[in-house]
């Protein structure tokens, strides 16, 4: 076979055809970045504050706040920096590593996902055994196999992509390193790393899905017979439905969307991408925070006793009680 050189430097093309207008999507990605900034660091901060809210769901919302917090983080700056300068450029290297931290961290959007349904299960089905089967030790055996399994398929489809030879195009119709988007430029054969991103999807995502879906629907069974007590739990659990929904939905557009074309424009499936990364870390804080009532009675009370109100609204606060 010929010495064939693989390219080392990437150009990042992502809605390249907006061609003059394309500085002007700096402005709506920067308010996505700070909103998910902003609503992920108050909802840590209120949840780590009060001890009230260190039960093992609020724990497990904090562990989503920390996921929804980090992933604009690798990915915003650089995409704002590339809207405004033009700075297109990464090295396989970088692109490998962003590529890494970027499915690591999200494969654990629908992990916790997954533990709070465990939670819920636990609260709902089993209350007298509740606390003792949350507890750390005896909730470890949920946590290390979920947590395994997806450092090891990361991992191995990252592993897999580096070792790929980049012998033609190196323009990258992405903003950020998305796997297929990376794939899908090698002059190779990419068989091996489109079943291993495939088996990811199923093992992450729509595994994920079908576990939470069996479980709620255990759950709604006995909420069902449980009669009042049941349906104060159930409020609980349309809020973890209506994120699961939104999240996974997303998830799966996006990796689908490199595997079935059917016509759909490049910017499209770009834009697709890059929601699943940054809408949930907008909607997630916000949707925890409004239909939580004791993390939203706990933001509320910070927001209103803040630095800047603190003398005139708590003090009313104190004299009242």
């Amino acid at each position: 076979m010929e010495n064939v050189s693989s390219h080392k430097l990437f150009i990042l093309n992502g809605f390249s055809e907006l061609g003059a207008l394309r500085p002007v999507l700096f402005l709506p990605f920067f308010i996505m970045l700070a909103v998910s900034l902003l609503a992920n660091s108050l909802l840590l901060y209120v949840i780590i504050s009060q001890r009230s809210l260190h039960s093992p769901m609020c724990i497990l919302i904090a562990g989503m706040a920390v996921v929804d917090l980090s992933l604009p983080l690798f990915v915003v700056p650089n995409m704002l920096l590339s809207f405004l300068f033009d700075w297109r450029g990464i090295s396989l290297i970088g692109c490998l590593v962003q590529m890494h931290f970027i499915h690591f961290v999200a494969s654990f959007q629908s992990t916790l996902l997954v533990w709070m349904a465990l939670d819920r299960y636990f609260a709902i089905c089993t209350p007298l055994y509740y606390h003792d089967r949350m507890a750390l030790p005896k909730f470890l055996k949920f946590i290390i196999p979920l947590v395994v399994r997806n450092v090891i398929m990361v991992t191995l489809f990252v592993s897999l992509a580096g070792k790929l030879t980049f012998c033609a195009a190196n323009v990258m119709n992405h903003c950020f390193c998305e796997h297929m988007a990376l794939v899908e430029l090698a002059c190779g054969s990419t068989t091996i790393n489109n079943l291993v991103g495939l088996l990811t999807v199923f093992l992450n995502p729509v595994a994920d899905f079908i576990f939470i879906t069996a479980s709620y629907v255990v759950i709604f069974s006995s909420v069902l017979r449980s009669g009042r007590v049941g349906v104060k739990a159930l409020h609980t659990c349309i809020t973890h439905i209506v994120v699961i929904t939104v999240s996974l939905t997303i998830a799966l557009v996006a990796f689908l969307s490199y595997r079935i074309r059917n016509g759909l424009p490049a910017a499209m499936r770009v834009f697709t991408s890059t929601m699943y990364l940054l809408f949930p870390s907008c909607f997630n804080p916000i949707i925890y925070g409004i239909r939580t009532t004791e993390i939203r009675q706990h933001i509320l009370k910070t927001l209103t006793c803040g630095r800047f109100v603190q003398t005139v609204s708590c003090s009313q606060e104190k004299s009242v009680m």
